[in-house]
């Protein structure tokens, strides 16, 4: 049998309607315990989830911000919301369930300054490790000293204490 070459446009819709099929998955399966890890990207730092169910999570990330040249600390906090669908590949047990959330941030840069995050982003949940990959992207309105819009990306790893 001949092998087909896949060019990288059908690779992208491929992609993208792998991730639109979340809706037709199976279900999420949650982590139990403290996931700690590391986030990279901006911000760049150590990252924690909490899963209050099987759909609900709380993270949390104490992390420098790369994209300031004072590389002023950043806290941030989120409640997610993750899919109760999941894009499940058949070569892997994991799920790939999609999440979006809100939260809150703190950064100490000239002024201390204070905003909102709307992340939206996907994660790996490994079928038999207690570890998961992600990634995120996250408008950042900040409220305070002044109004201004900016924008949260990374990527990260987590392991999850019993």
């Amino acid at each position: 049998m001949k092998k087909m070459k896949i060019s990288g446009k059908l690779k992208k819709i491929a992609c993208i309607a792998s991730l639109l099929a979340a809706c037709s998955g199976s279900d999420v399966f949650a982590r139990e315990g403290v996931g700690v890890g590391l986030i990279v990207g901006e911000p760049t730092g150590v990252s924690m989830k909490y899963w209050l169910d099987n759909s609900t999570a709380i993270d949390a990330a104490l992390a420098v911000s790369l994209s300031d040249n004072n590389n002023p600390f950043q806290f941030h906090a989120d409640y997610l919301v993750h899919s109760k669908r999941s894009i499940t590949p058949s070569e892997l047990k994991g799920r790939f369930p999609w999440y979006y959330g809100i939260g809150g941030r703190i950064k100490n840069s000239h002024e201390t300054e204070v905003g909102v995050r709307i992340p939206v982003g996907i994660t790996y949940l490994f079928a038999d490790t207690p570890i998961d990959l992600f990634a995120e992207i996250a408008p950042v309105l900040d409220v305070a000293p002044t109004v201004r819009l900016g924008l949260n990306g990374a990527a990260g790893i987590r392991f999850y204490l019993p």
